[in-house]
């Protein structure tokens, strides 16, 4: 069966959504920011006008998962990537520090290959936690600590050698995910490697076809040129 075009209706600009309806979320669009101090990747990936897309499906868990875990704790969610588009994730791959680190593109990979994965699909999504105030919850490691030596990462899930503040403070994002994927009757995959990191699963995410950049309306293109 050949794998279901998105429209782009049916991306939801989450920037947008949270500012109508005050939604417990921010977005900082990391890779849109060659001077970002989270942007390790040395270049732009993403033009400055690029807004933070994910398809409807998977906007709507992440923003009841935002609404949890406020009523809860009063974080707010800082979503940092969502939509990566082919060409972007190609772009990411040829960066200077990807071909330092050739591990990261080693089964398990850190980066999936271009068309691959959640983010092509919109079905991702990098989340930090932040208090009222701003201040980030301490989650153990910065977002995208991707780790030289995959062996010891101290980002992973299993990775049990960390305060216990911090684990209590990753299980709790992820019981937030849990649970609004529960509500919508969808699966939801955190990622073992990165904390910061749900998707859809690939069972799912295989059922589309990952975004091109070239294909989306002009007035919603990602990828720095």
């Amino acid at each position: 069966m050949e794998p279901q075009h998105i429209p782009a209706t049916d991306l939801i600009d989450m920037g947008a959504w949270a500012a109508r309806d005050g939604l417990p979320l921010r977005v900082d669009l990391v890779y849109a920011q060659i001077n970002h101090p989270e942007n390790i990747f040395g270049r732009a990936l993403y033009r400055e006008t690029a807004r933070f897309w994910l398809h409807r499906d998977f906007a709507a868990i992440v923003a009841d998962a935002a609404k949890i875990a406020y009523a809860q704790r009063e974080w707010i969610f800082i979503l940092k990537d969502g939509l990566r588009p082919v060409e972007a994730q190609a772009m990411m791959q040829d960066t200077a520090i990807v071909k330092a680190n050739p591990q990261w593109l080693v089964e398990p990979r850190l980066l999936s290959p271009p068309g691959m994965g959640g983010h092509p699909r919109a079905m991702a999504v990098d989340i930090t936690p932040c208090d009222d105030n701003g201040v980030l919850i301490d989650m153990g490691t910065v977002f995208d600590h991707l780790t030289t030596n995959p062996a010891d990462n101290p980002a992973a899930r299993a990775n049990t050698n960390l305060p216990a503040h911090v684990l209590d403070n990753r299980k709790f994002l992820e019981e937030c995910m849990m649970m609004a994927a529960a509500r919508h009757n969808k699966p939801m995959l955190p990622l073992p490697a990165e904390w910061w990191d749900f998707r859809f699963p690939k069972t799912y995410t295989d059922a589309y076809a990952p975004i091109h950049d070239r294909d989306l309306p002009d007035d919603m293109k990602m990828v720095a040129t």
